[in-house]
């Protein structure tokens, strides 16, 4: 390409596993250019966890992430680990603080991850182009060349860090996906991830003055070896159910799929009912509340036919047990999503079979790697898919040369 400039590496995307990606690939002497088609870096980062980015997860593993190809993030978590970016974090003097089941956040904010990986790309010497839009992609003898809004360039590698397709207000693209298949890999269908559920209007309709209450409850959807099972707080909406169970679940339902709920985990319903009804002249919404939030305890009672005025003592022991099955067997099916619009993550993308594991490498096109969220691997809520991300761009950049030693150079 006439007039282009050349490149060890060029990575396409600016987010979590670009940026690492980028600045390690640099800190090993490469010549290394960073594009985006967005002008601001790391939108993902900057909203995740409120404004504090949950930047990974103590207890990572890879029983935490679902893939068509299970096994295929083992390499890449266990050669970079939460500790090993922790360390990073804690080399820049960022504070940060443990949540519920090992989530790691920043103490002030999540501009700080941001800044730490653009100073980590300072120290590697790599070169940003954004906002800079890639129009095309083709392949040659000793690389690539790429075709974008400032002009051409060649690569002798090319990594594709672009995302997936959740939050498209901040950016999201198919870029990964259309050069995946531009290429001959096998793509695998995407899907919103991570995100609330939705049910029929007339279904729901007693639910919605329900919108804000939040509850502990255990949920599953599926059966047998592919049932997902969670703990998490449950969020009633306007439209349905999310909060950090509905969340987690959704990235294991399918469409048709039910979803079965239990109100009360760890509570033996029935017999704290008959309990209750011995000897007292309480009110059935009263002691129901006692484990419930009370609007939805007189919400339910409501939907069971049952007034929460109701003394319990009035109720057959068959009523109570009846009762007691509907708020730990409740069994509901959602008519879809919000979309990728609330979608956290996307499910899905380039196959893990087309990729080579230990350096996220495709196996049909020497020089071209996949990281980050582009590729079929998604982690539960809670910092495991920031984690991905990096373990994911540490095993790209370790295995990328330099034009100079046309080898690949040691792990560091």
């Amino acid at each position: 390409m006439a007039g282009s400039s050349a490149w060890d590496v060029v990575v396409v995307g600016a987010g979590a596993a670009g940026l690492f990606c980028a600045a390690v690939a640099g800190q090993r002497g490469l010549s290394v250019l960073l594009l985006d088609h967005s002008a601001r870096v790391a939108e993902k980062i900057r909203i995740s966890g409120g404004g504090r980015c949950n930047f990974s997860n103590r207890d990572t593993t890879p029983g935490q992430f679902s893939s068509a190809n299970p096994d295929f993030c083992r390499s890449a978590l266990a050669r970079y680990t939460p500790a090993d970016f922790l360390a990073l974090v804690q080399r820049h003097g960022i504070g940060f603080h443990e949540k519920h089941k090992g989530q790691w956040f920043c103490d002030d904010s999540a501009e700080q991850i941001i800044a730490m990986l653009l100073a980590e790309c300072a120290a590697g010497g790599v070169t940003r182009w954004q906002p800079c839009a890639v129009a095309d992609v083709g392949r040659v003898a000793d690389g690539f060349t790429v075709v974008t809004d400032r002009g051409g360039l060649r690569t002798r590698q090319l990594v594709v860090a672009s995302g997936g397709l959740s939050i498209p207000k901040i950016g999201a693209s198919d870029f990964g996906y259309r050069l995946g298949r531009q290429f001959g890999l096998k793509i695998v269908e995407p899907r919103p991830g991570l995100v609330p559920l939705t049910f029929d209007s007339l279904a729901w309709a007693p639910f919605v003055p329900l919108a804000g209450v939040s509850l502990a409850v255990e949920i599953a959807t599926g059966t047998g070896r592919s049932q997902a099972r969670f703990s998490e707080d449950l969020l009633f909406t306007h439209r349905g159910l999310s909060g950090p169970a509905v969340l987690q679940v959704s990235s294991y339902w399918r469409p048709g799929q039910a979803l079965q709920i239990d109100l009360l985990p760890g509570l033996d319903s029935a017999a704290e009912l008959r309990a209750a009804k011995a000897g007292s002249r309480r009110q059935l919404g009263s002691v129901l509340a006692q484990w419930l939030p009370q609007r939805l305890a007189d919400a339910w009672l409501a939907a069971q036919g049952l007034a929460a005025e109701r003394p319990i003592a009035e109720l057959r022991d068959r009523d109570l047990n009846a009762l007691a099955q509907s708020l730990s067997r409740w069994s509901l099916t959602p008519n879809g999503s919000e979309g990728y619009r609330k979608a956290e993550v996307t499910l899905g993308g380039v196959d893990c079979r087309e990729l080579d594991s230990r350096d996220m490498q495709s196996r049909r096109v020497p020089g071209l790697y996949f990281i980050g969220e582009v590729v079929d691997v998604t982690g539960w809520l809670g910092g495991y898919n920031f984690q991905w991300a990096w373990a994911s761009a540490a095993a790209c950049a370790r295995a990328l040369t330099s034009a100079q030693a046309g080898a690949v150079v040691a792990q560091a």
